[in-house]
């Protein structure tokens, strides 16, 4: 499906396994001479005038993007998301403008998830410092239940609620009371300036993946300060008090996106889910996992195909911001000398010891504004090796640093096909909902400039009705103040089986 250098190669590879020999000739003459603003143009977005790319090149980067989801329609402005007007200050507490950004979002559908479902108790899975649970209890007046596996965040989040509540104790309103305009069945219409004085509560604990819904929960890890909580959602039969409840999770990492949708089809008492899935890396696959419940694949049809296997890197490639590396190629920015610098370095750690073959070097803040031997000797110690036995400024190394162009280059070339890899375990999750009967789509919900992971999946087990999932982005003012227009709000369903994918 796409050039065999691209994938599964990484950008640090590119002098030790000379990557750039590999790729057609006529593609290595355009890439040669191209100038950062006409690779962003290849990219998808606008480029540099001038650029004369071979018809096999517009070719295959016309095919990953014809393949891939549809990401939304970014535009407005390009600077970065600022404080956000339309959150109440105490919710912008502790909350960077990103996630401001992406809380309003997803409160937004979830809130129309409430009134199309007829219930407003939301479980909130990976809920970390509880930003988006208390947006949702505090400035939604929902019931929500936070769950995090780290216990010590789990505290941060009750100590920040705490804050909150002392906050409102100062204005006179009493805690812990629900708004009596906020009903199960009725949507809740109020300022955005108003708070309901109802926190969230927090459990501390893991989701189990292959565990019944019933045994929800394991121990946090680690363990949190208090004692242990049984499970809020109780058994197979129903949650707590019998009501239904509404599961999410904001950028769940790894195989706890693909749990809770598994969870979802397990348990009656869950209306709905709408997940936001990261970190497609630590998926758990076979053959590396063997495991009855991996995280990928999830659907029969995509374990049938194939070559629907996918490695390592090309999990860890679809979780690159193509949007945002896009912008640094329009900008010229010096943050691009970075993929230069890893990969002249990847050569000296191997020259100096083999067995070390892409050891993981921690980032070093701002490499962009040191020179390439200040770079290495910071990142050097953190391989075990020392700077001081190794040439830094030899003849070879400058070669390798007046390169940087082809290392920009073909760098770009795999952000090319990091959308498909993530259409591909997108596409697998929908496809398995749809075999077991329940209606679900996917919604480019943030902005993939400043939230590169932008996709929703939304299933319910009854017929949600099209005003549900469309005309997200129509409130367009609640982003004035940030220059951050809202993606298109299109949702999209997966193609017929026979429209088979393969992502190798």
């Amino acid at each position: 499906m796409y050039p065999p250098p691209l994938t599964p190669a990484s950008p640090q590879d590119f002098f030790t396994e000379g990557l750039w020999a590999q790729l057609p000739l006529p593609w290595q003459a355009a890439l040669a001479t191209a100038a950062p603003p006409q690779l962003a143009g290849l990219l998808g977005g606008p480029g540099g005038p001038g650029a004369a790319w071979p018809l096999s090149l517009l070719a295959f980067a016309a095919a990953t993007r014809a393949l891939a989801f549809p990401r939304g329609r970014p535009g407005g402005s390009p600077c970065p998301p600022c404080q956000s007007t339309r959150l109440h200050p105490l919710l912008r507490r502790h909350v960077k403008p990103k996630k401001q950004h992406e809380i309003r979002r997803l409160g937004k559908l979830l809130q129309r998830l409430t009134q199309a479902t007829g219930c407003d108790r939301v479980v909130d899975v990976g809920a970390g410092q509880g930003h988006l649970s208390r947006f949702l209890a505090f400035g939604l007046g929902l019931s929500v239940t936070a769950v995090e596996g780290d216990g010590r965040l789990a505290g941060m989040a009750e100590r920040f609620d705490r804050e909150l509540l002392r906050e409102l104790g100062k204005t006179g309103v009493p805690a812990n009371e629900g708004p009596p305009w906020c009903h199960q069945t009725a949507p809740c219409h109020r300022p955005p300036s108003l708070l309901t004085p109802r926190g969230p509560r927090h459990v501390a604990g893991r989701l189990d993946p292959s565990a019944p819904w019933g045994e929800f929960l394991l121990p946090p890890d680690p363990p949190g300060p208090g004692p242990a909580t049984r499970n809020p959602l109780g058994g197979p039969g129903g949650s707590e008090g019998g009501q239904r409840v509404l599961v999410t999770g904001l950028h769940a990492c790894g195989d706890l996106s693909p749990a809770l949708l598994r969870h979802f089809t397990r348990s009656p008492a869950v209306a709905a889910v709408a997940s936001v899935a990261c970190c497609y890396m630590k998926l758990s696959t076979p053959p590396e996992h063997p495991s009855s419940s991996p995280g990928y694949p999830l659907s029969a049809w995509v374990a049938k195909l194939p070559g629907h296997e996918l490695s390592y890197r090309a999990r860890e490639a679809a979780c690159h911001a193509l949007e945002e590396y896009a912008g640094r190629l329009r900008g010229e920015s010096g943050c691009l000398r970075a993929h230069c610098y890893r990969a002249v370095l990847e050569t000296l750690i191997r020259a100096a010891n083999p067995s070390k073959k892409r050891p993981g070097v921690q980032t070093v803040k701002k490499a962009h504004t040191l020179s390439f031997p200040q770079y290495a000797r910071l990142g050097l110690p953190r391989v075990g090796l020392d700077p001081t036995t190794i040439s830094l400024d030899s003849e070879a190394v400058e070669a390798m640093l007046e390169q940087q162009h082809k290392v920009v280059a073909f760098f770009s070339l795999t952000l090319l096909l990091a959308p498909l890899v993530e259409t591909l375990i997108l596409l697998d999750r929908l496809l398995y909902l749809r075999e077991q009967g329940f209606q679900c789509a996917l919604v480019p919900l943030f902005d993939p400039r400043f939230s590169p992971r932008n996709l929703v999946l939304v299933a319910a087990r009854t017929p949600l009705g099209c005003r549900v999932l469309s005309g997200l982005d129509e409130d367009s003012s609640e982003d004035e103040d940030t220059g951050v227009a809202e993606p298109s709000g299109e949702k999209q369903s997966p193609p017929a089986p026979s429209a088979r994918r393969e992502p190798q």
